[in-house]
């Protein structure tokens, strides 16, 4: 699979601490090459799903061969905030408006 990384994405990796980053690196690595077990995944709304390292949440969703990452947060509180649920539903909808 292969990994499309959303700018604003890019911007909030690149802020956390080098070893955060790599960790985050690592994981997304781990899933291109199909590696989804060794990883925290869980499931938002389907297919709308979160990456979890550390504190750390990368939001994204599979389409065909590839892994749309459309947002990321530090998570604060026990469940996953709904704005940002829904603001991956929205960049999902234009994604996939845009590739077909």
């Amino acid at each position: 699979m292969k990994a499309q990384i959303m700018d604003h994405v890019k911007q909030f990796v690149s802020e956390l601490p080098n070893e955060d980053q790599g960790k985050i690196r690592g994981a997304i690595e781990a899933m291109e090459f199909g590696d989804f077990e060794s990883l925290y995944i869980k499931t938002l709304k389907s297919p709308i799903k979160e990456l979890i390292i550390k504190r750390y949440r990368l939001v994204f969703f599979p389409h065909k061969a590839c892994l749309y990452f459309v947002g990321a947060f530090i998570k604060k509180t026990a469940k996953t905030p709904k704005h940002e649920i829904d603001k991956a539903e929205k960049m999902r909808i234009i994604i996939l408006r845009s590739i077909n």
